[in-house]
């Protein structure tokens, strides 16, 4: 399982409601059910990842985040998730607003172009940095929203959006992927 995966299991309690947005083959969304007796749901794009995850036993709908939030009833889960998905939709902003009414909390990873390694990149080589979170060329990206965790979090300010977490000056340079516990 993804590091990321297990941080975020770490953020969610016990027993609760959780729907996973873009859950791709169910990775999570298995991990919570097993190991946290979490009750979980997903939203997935892909055809493919859909039918691995109902193989796995999952509760997945075949979706467009974008289109298919609005479906979901208002508070309706304790928290809903978005792993490094952010970045690619056309009204990221919209996305945040539904997954902020869908669930009590929202949990946000972004990959953090603040990152030092990326800046470094850019800075000496004049391109468009490849990274492990980063792993695509400018040209074939399905990134059209990159953002710094600093970009992030002035976002929230602005929005009134309360962020659960301390430090953020100094993971913008040293964290290569922003993740936030979000609400209202």
């Amino acid at each position: 399982m993804k590091k990321e995966f297990k941080i975020i299991s770490d953020l969610i309690e016990n027993n609760t409601r959780v729907l996973d947005v873009g859950c791709g083959d169910g990775t999570l969304m298995k991990y919570l059910k097993d190991k946290k007796s979490v009750d979980t749901r997903g939203l997935e794009i892909s055809k493919k990842n859909v039918q691995d995850c109902t193989s796995k036993g999952l509760s997945v709908i075949e979706g467009n985040a974008e289109k298919d939030l609005h479906q979901f009833p208002n508070l309706s889960f304790d928290y809903v998730v978005l792993s490094q998905t952010l970045q690619a939709f056309l009204d990221p902003e919209n996305v945040i607003s539904e997954l902020l009414r869908i669930g009590k909390k929202a949990i946000v990873t972004i990959p953090n172009f603040g990152y030092w390694k990326v800046r470094l990149h850019l800075l000496l080589k004049g391109t468009m940095p490849i990274t492990k979170n980063l792993p695509n060329e400018w040209y074939n990206t399905p990134n059209l929203h990159m953002c710094t965790i600093k970009d992030f979090v002035n976002y929230c300010n602005r929005k009134n959006i309360k962020i659960n977490s301390s430090n953020l000056s100094y993971k913008n340079l040293f964290s290569q992927l922003g993740i936030f516990v979000i609400e209202k």
